[in-house]
């Protein structure tokens, strides 16, 4: 069986992973894909000099963990959008 890494409410504390990649809570997988593949190429550390060049490659890559995940996006959802979502 698979170990499902899982990351808990207290991580999305003060976080929008929608906003971080740019789009809207009832966006589809390819949607999320496909702005997940754009900002990586426009954050990469190796192409992107700015200062802060890590921070937002490490945080696009974290929002998609979550994103495109069914089950972490569940969980996420509820815990942005509350319980009756």
């Amino acid at each position: 069986m698979m170990r499902r890494e899982f990351t808990t409410p207290t991580d999305w504390e003060g976080k929008n992973y929608y906003k971080t990649l740019g789009v809207s809570v009832d966006a589809t997988i390819e949607t999320i894909k496909r702005a997940h593949r754009r900002l990586i190429k426009e954050l990469h550390p190796d192409v992107n000099l700015s200062e802060d060049r890590n921070d937002n490659f490490m945080a696009v890559t974290e929002a998609y963990s979550v994103l495109s995940d069914p089950f972490k996006r569940d969980k996420y959802d509820e815990y942005l959008l509350g319980p009756d979502y």
